[in-house]
């Protein structure tokens, strides 16, 4: 759908909204006064460097138009990514310190960092403040000063966590100052994050939002360069988790406020391009499947926290189920020759042979190899798309520098560079830091020989999967076994995503339950009963892979699946056409002797009359929101304010107040027309 409106108003604008994916960097352009996708365009997602992927869509997009003067017109550049997300599904992130203020050991360990991020360096100060926020314990500033200078050299990021501070976040805010002035580091607080008290989960989710900085400043300036060098000037602006935006300068500091990001825009997208208002919203990309319900025209929001890798984070965001499922994901054959899917992402083969054409000689010169069947064979390695060399080096062991020196741009065989225990403990450390790729065979490789997509070098792909049915048959690869093994391929992507949509429906996990199972492996007879499982409201599948699987998972379920125009870039329509908000939450405690104390990461006080209370927390709540959603570039933003008492027993007015959870949502639209 690309404009081709020789006139145009004066006053004619354009939104633009960028989803950069795993794969690839989406871009649209949307009419603002019409509210009309004019133009759309992929692009690869180059990881090496952002920038680049991001011009080609940016440009591509503005380029359908017939508008000479498109790019002054652009009043909003909206992103939305998955980048923040792939990078903790993935493990990957910057190495951060974490100072826990306050902590005893049981706290220590229910934080669960340094038991999934060995050598991590984790300090414990003393200090700390109690449940009214009355400190505890003075602050170690020595033995803050220490742990600083001990740790400084080896991270690039800092977590600061201390108990109670949402009660009073001074020790937080003296570990923050010192930090900078010693170091000039990033640093990240838990109350920053979230008002929850528990101060474990607050430090993991600080930790894990500290690692993300140094990749969304990139997609952030990647962007700013991309605009910059299209004459582009607007504001630049990210979608969060909760499907709102921010403006990008805002969110630089809390990269996980975009955990996500990306599917939540594909939800908002949806919605805008599909007209339902209750639906199941299943987001296919080349990494992951993201699943979310709309509900009466509202998504449903976790309120503990987005939940995606296996962490529980204490981040406001729309209640959506990530799954390790996708396009590209590394196909795998276990010891009874059965296919299994793995939680990372590979590049597919046919993708890299449709970049680097001499990739196919290497296959053909695995598929001549007189050794037979090896697991390493159809497996290649090459630094990210975009990457000119190996960087890093001076956060890598002297083994990984060496073997990070063999990887090239242009795939190598990854037999070439694998050739020791010590090498693949070396490639699979880069590979978690995310300065390497691999190549192998995945579903969107199976789907090419499949003759259900043909973007990329269906040769490649077909290569690649006789040597899979070489290796898992211990046979020649006849064209037969080689397409009985797409096809199984390609099943077994369908049973998983059966799985997840019913899952979703369900709102519970039904991993273990057989009639589920038959279900979503097209066999809807369990002995001699009838299985039928059907979701009673429509699936809306999004994102490039979805036709290829989801008509097989409508036949399944025996449920409706749509498919709204442009759906491939959901995404990015998604990011254009969001709204600015931001919920503050302030809390009234009474002692039940006539003291009433408002406590807050945003402020306190103590009075004697519990009215006064209320309206300071409320007034307090409101200018809270309203500061923040305008620092994020909303305008004329209206606020909604909500009170909820605990009262003493038989108590008459607030007199028996207990507790008042204040809570003020502002929300706004983009000031992007002046």
């Amino acid at each position: 759908m690309n404009d081709r409106h020789q006139n145009r108003s004066p006053d004619t604008r354009y939104l633009v909204g960028i989803d950069t994916g795993g794969t690839y960097t989406d871009a649209v352009v949307i009419e603002a006064q019409s509210r009309r996708v004019v133009a759309a365009t992929k692009a690869i997602t180059t990881k090496g460097d952002l920038s680049i992927g991001v011009v080609e869509a940016l440009s591509g997009a503005l380029g359908h138009l017939s508008d000479p003067q498109a790019m002054a017109r652009v009043s909003l550049v909206s992103v939305s990514t998955t980048l923040a997300t792939n990078a903790v599904v993935e493990g990957h992130g910057s190495p951060v310190a974490a100072l826990l203020i306050g902590f005893d050991e049981a706290m220590v360990q229910r934080t669960g960092i340094a038991a999934a991020f060995k050598g991590v360096p984790l300090e414990v100060i003393r200090g700390g403040h109690d449940h009214a926020g009355e400190q505890r314990m003075p602050l170690d500033t020595e033995g803050l000063l220490a742990a600083i200078e001990r740790v400084d050299a080896s991270v690039d990021a800092f977590a600061v966590a201390s108990a109670f501070a949402v009660r009073n976040p001074a020790h937080e805010h003296s570990a923050r100052d010192a930090i900078r002035r010693l170091t000039g580091k990033p640093v990240t607080l838990s109350t920053e994050l979230s008002s929850a008290l528990d101060a474990p989960r607050r430090a993991l989710t600080a930790f894990l939002n500290a690692r993300l900085i140094s990749r969304i400043t990139r997609l952030v300036q990647a962007v700013q360069l991309a605009m910059s060098q299209l004459r582009i000037e607007a504001p630049l602006m990210i979608v969060k988790g909760d499907g709102t935006l921010a403006l990008a300068e805002s969110v630089m500091d809390r990269p996980i406020e975009t955990v996500l990001s990306g599917p939540a825009a594909s939800l908002v997208g949806a919605q805008w391009q599909s007209g339902l208002r209750d639906f199941i919203l299943s987001d296919v990309g080349g990494t992951t499947t993201d699943l979310a319900v709309l509900r009466d025209g509202r998504p449903l929001i976790r309120p503990e926290g987005a939940e995606v890798g296996g962490w529980r984070t204490m981040v406001r965001a729309i209640d959506i189920r990530t799954i390790a499922l996708g396009g590209d994901s590394e196909v795998g054959i276990n010891s009874q020759g059965r296919v299994v899917l793995g939680a990372q992402r590979i590049v597919p083969v046919a993708l890299m042979a449709d970049r680097y054409p001499e990739l196919l000689a290497m296959l053909e010169a695995d598929l001549a190899d007189i050794d037979g069947a090896n697991s390493l064979h159809g497996r290649f390695v090459s630094l990210p798309f975009g990457a000119r060399s190996g960087t890093g080096a001076g956060e890598l062991t002297p083994r990984e520098q060496e073997v990070l020196a063999r990887v090239t741009a242009a795939p190598r065989p990854l037999r070439a560079v694998q050739d020791s225990q010590a090498a693949q403990r070396a490639l699979a450390s880069l590979r978690r830091k995310g300065l390497i790729q691999m190549s192998g065979l995945t579903p969107s490789d199976a789907a090419l020989v499949l003759g259900l997509q043909s973007n990329w070098a269906v040769q490649g792909a077909r290569m690649a999967l006789q040597l899979a049915a070489r290796l898992r048959d211990m046979q020649f690869p006849t064209e037969e076994r080689t397409h009985r093994l797409a096809h199984d391929i390609w099943s077994e992507t369908v049973r998983l995503t059966g799985h997840a949509v019913l899952n979703m429906a369900l709102g519970q996990d039904s991993q273990d339950n057989p009639l589920v199972r038959a279900v979503c492996l097209g066999q809807p007879l369990v002995g001699l009963v009838g299985v039928s499982l059907a979701p009673q409201v429509p699936v809306v599948a999004v994102g490039g892979p979805a036709k290829v699987f989801y008509p097989e998972v409508a036949r399944r379920l025996g449920c409706e699946v749509v498919y709204p125009e442009r759906g491939e870039v959901a995404n990015a329509v998604g990011a254009a056409t969001g709204i600015v908000a931001r919920t503050v939450e302030v809390r009234v405690l009474g002692n039940g002797a006539g003291l009433y104390r408002v406590q807050s990461a945003y402020g306190q006080g103590q009075y004697s009359d519990p009215q006064v209370a209320l309206d300071r927390a409320r007034a307090l709540a409101g200018d809270t929101a309203v500061r923040q959603v305008l620092e994020m570039g909303a305008r004329q933003p209206e606020v909604r304010v909500t009170v909820q008492k605990t009262l003493l027993p038989d108590s008459r007015g607030d007199a028996g107040l207990l507790e008042a959870v204040v809570q003020a949502e502002a929300i706004g639209r983009p000031d992007f027309i002046s």
